[in-house]
């Protein structure tokens, strides 16, 4: 797969929630060939700022050389993304990653877990995959966003709110329990705790769980070292090796990682 930089036209920059934005990209050649898990790099126009901001991919429509992008400001530099306008262009680099192994699903029962922020790689996995799809996604109260599209792309959505304004009130893994989730492969992406939390249940259920990092990057393709994680592999020497989750990622089988 070819790494591809281009100038990228802004078709919609629009608030879904508070702090969260969708922004779909004119990339004729990255979406030819991006796939779900996968994600792109943001450069900021501020030549102050010279790290891209790497954002997953949400949706892709190869037919129309479009990407959706879905973001939660946290930055000046996705603080400056939320203030451009359709017909504006931006540097992208892409698509970088391995992406959700998606034969792990076939004609098996899938379960897709996401929290907060790593909700939107799910929309895209949820259309494509071909076996049934129990979404479990995670907001801290009722100011969702997706929710109605997962509803639509997913079999079964169950939904977890810090707060109980709707659905569990808890984390993912109690509304799993709650609601007596149950499939044959599991699909993650999300902060690290709870991550962590999918790994154990997962491992106690005996089901193969792929989680994708949501570690802070700089560079996007491997060189800085900057997002590296523990991996469970040792050398000849009995050392720990490291993984990149930019290059080496961001999806990895739970058991591969330390957490």
């Amino acid at each position: 797969m070819t790494k591809i930089q281009c100038k990228a036209k802004i078709k919609d920059n629009s608030r879904l929630a508070e702090g969260v934005f969708s922004m779909w990209l004119e990339a004729q050649e990255i979406a030819g060939q991006a796939v779900p898990g996968q994600f792109i790099s943001l450069y900021c126009q501020d030549g102050d700022r010279l790290l891209p901001r790497p954002i997953s991919l949400c949706e892709i429509h190869k037919e129309k050389g479009l990407l959706r992008l879905v973001y939660r400001v946290v930055g000046t530099g996705t603080e400056e993304f939320s203030r451009m306008h359709p017909g504006e262009e931006i540097r992208v680099l892409g698509p970088l990653g391995n992406g959700f192994p998606m034969q792990e699903a076939k004609s098996r029962g899938a379960v897709l877990i996401g929290g907060g922020i790593g909700i939107p790689p799910l929309l895209q996995l949820s259309k494509e995959l071909e076996g049934e799809v129990t979404v479990v996604v995670g907001y801290r109260n009722s100011d969702t966003f997706l929710l109605e599209e997962l509803q639509t792309a997913a079999d079964h959505v169950v939904i977890a709110t810090e707060d109980g304004s709707i659905g569990t009130k808890g984390n993912v893994i109690d509304a799993m329990r709650e609601n007596h989730v149950q499939g044959d492969v599991i699909y993650s992406c999300g902060p690290t705790p709870m991550l962590r939390g999918v790994k154990a249940w997962g491992l106690t259920q005996g089901i193969p769980a792929w989680l994708s990092m949501e570690e802070r990057m700089a560079c996007g393709i491997g060189a800085c070292l900057g997002c590296v994680c523990q991996s469970t592999e040792v050398d000849d020497h009995s050392m720990v090796k490291n993984k990149r989750v930019c290059k080496d990622g961001p999806v990895f089988l739970s058991t591969e990682v330390e957490l």
